[in-house]
C-alpha cells in the first residue's frame, strides 16, 4: 500500500544543514523487520515511523530506527516529528504529546507554513527530556580516549572536564577536548575504540569550548555501533550534557541556557538549544530545542 513520507533537516532553519530525518507518516501494519528495511533504504541516521497513540489524549506514537537497530529515544527525531505533525495539523503554535518507547514526551511547537514562493515549510520545537540524566561510575583513561580518536593525550580534557559516561535515555561516552583544533583533528580508530572503550557504550560524544564562534560549545559525535560514522546533531547527548557540565563546573541555582553547535566539520552546521534548571547544586531537568525544515515529500510503494 502507498505510504506517505517526508524528509526534514533538523536542528537548522535552512535546507541542507542540520541532521537529515525521514518520517513515514502511515506506518500502521509495518512490522519491525519492514521498518528496519525501510530505514536502511532511506540510509539517513534515523527514520521515524508514525503510529496512532495508545492514549488518545496524545498526538501520536512514534518508533525511531537507526540503520542498525531501534532506539528508545532520540533528539532530532523528536524535534523533527513534532514540527512535522504540527505542520500536518496546521498548528501555528501549541503543545504536542508524543509517545516514544522511553515514555511520553511533551513538545512545544511553532510552525511556519510555506507561503507562495517563500520557501519550504518549517518550524521549531522544544521538548522536555524524558528522564533525568545520570553519570556512570567508570574509570576511563585519557590515554585510551586519545588512542581511539587518533589524538595526543594532551588533547583530552580541559579545566576540570574529564571523560565520563552520561545517560538521559541513551548512553554516551563524553570526551572533552582541549580546543577546536583537537576537535577538528579527531579521527576515530574503530579497532582501538572497540578494544579500549567499547564497553562504555556505542557512541563517542566529543566537545570543547567554542573559542571562535558564538556558541558555548562545539561538538562531534561518532557512533560506528549505531551504523553512523558521524552524526551532524545529537539531541539525546545534549539531554545528558547538563550532568556532564555539573561534574566539572559550579553552576548557581536557576535556569541555564547553553548553545551547542555541531556538524560543522561535516558541512552540516547544526544548532541545539539546551536549557536546564539547577536547584541545590543538582540538575532538576533539561529541555532540548531546535528548528526543522521540510526538504522532500513522497510516497513509499510498500
Amino acid at each position: 500500500m502507498p505510504r506517505r513520507y517526508v524528509t526534514l533537516d533538523v536542528f537548522t532553519s535552512r535546507p541542507f544543514g542540520g541532521n537529515p530525518l525521514a518520517v513515514v507518516l502511515d506506518a500502521q501494519g509495518l512490522d519491525d523487520a519492514a521498518m528496519q528495511q525501510i530505514t536502511r533504504e532511506f540510509n539517513v541516521s534515523e527514520t521515524v515511523f508514525v503510529l496512532p497513540p495508545k492514549n488518545p489524549a496524545n498526538r501520536a506514537r512514534i518508533r525511531i530506527f537507526t540503520v542498525a537497530h531501534e532506539m528508545p529515544f532520540a533528539g532530532h527525531p523528536t524535534v523533527g516529528a513534532a514540527v512535522l505533525l504540527a505542520l500536518e495539523d496546521k498548528l501555528a503554535k501549541g503543545t504536542l504529546r508524543i509517545e516514544e518507547t522511553i515514555g511520553t514526551i511533551t513538545c512545544e511547537v511553532a510552525t511556519q507554513p510555506a507561503d507562495k514562493g517563500a520557501g519550504p515549510r518549517k518550524g521549531a520545537a522544544v521538548f522536555t527530556a524524558p528522564r533525568k540524566g545520570e553519570l556512570e561510575s567508570v574509570d576511563i583513561s585519557r590515554a585510551a580516549c586519545a588512542e581511539a580518536l587518533s589524538l595526543d593525550e594532551s588533547d583530552i580534557g580541559f579545566d576540570a572536564h574529564r571523560p565520563l559516561v552520561a545517560n538521559a535515555g541513551v548512553p554516551f561516552l563524553f570526551v572533552p577536548l582541549a580546543n577546536l583544533t583537537a576537535l577538528a583533528r579527531a579521527r576515530p580508530d574503530e579497532a582501538a575504540f572497540i578494544a579500549s572503550l567499547g564497553g562504555f557504550g556505542e557512541a563517542l560524544y566529543l566537545y570543547t569550548l567554542d573559542e571562535e564562534g558564538d556558541a558555548d560549545f562545539r561538538a562531534r559525535m561518532f557512533s560506528p555501533g549505531l551504523g553512523t560514522e558521524e552524526d551532524p546533531a545529537t539531541g539525546a547527548a545534549a539531554a545528558a550534557f547538563p550532568w556532564v557540565l555539573l561534574d566539572a563546573e559550579n553552576r548557581v541555582d536557576g535556569h541555564h541556557k547553553v548553545r551547542i553547535d555541531q556538524g560543522f566539520e561535516m558541512g552540516r552546521p547544526s544548532r541545539i538549544d539546551l536549557g536546564f534548571t539547577v536547584k541545590g547544586g543538582q540538575v532538576q531537568g533539561a529541555t532540548i530545542g531546535g528548528g526543522a525544515v521540510v526538504v522532500a515529500e513522497g510516497v513509499l510503494h510498500i
